[in-house]
C-alpha cells in the first residue's frame, strides 16, 4: 500500500510501543514510533525514519504503551 493513500495529519501521535493485531491474527510490534490512525489505515514512522502503511481492512486492533505519561500543557 502506498503511503500517499493515507492522509497526512498535521500532528502524529507518539508511542513507546505500538502493537498491531491483524485480521489474520498475526501481530506487528514497533518501538519508539509516531503514528496516525484513520479510516484509511495506519501510518507508522519509526525512530529510524522508516515508514510503514497498513490498510484499514487489515487492522483488527491496536495497542499503545507509553513509558511516561504525557506532560501537561
Amino acid at each position: 500500500m502506498s503511503l500517499h493513500a493515507l492522509s497526512h495529519p498535521a500532528a502524529m501521535l507518539r508511542a513507546d510501543e505500538l502493537t498491531i493485531v491483524h485480521h489474520d491474527d498475526t501481530v506487528s510490534r514497533f518501538t519508539d514510533v509516531t503514528y496516525s490512525l484513520s479510516r484509511a489505515g495506519l501510518r507508522v514512522v519509526t525512530a529510524d525514519g522508516d515508514e510503514k502503511a497498513f490498510p484499514g481492512h487489515d487492522i483488527l486492533t491496536t495497542h499503545v504503551r507509553y513509558a511516561h505519561p504525557p506532560l501537561a500543557a
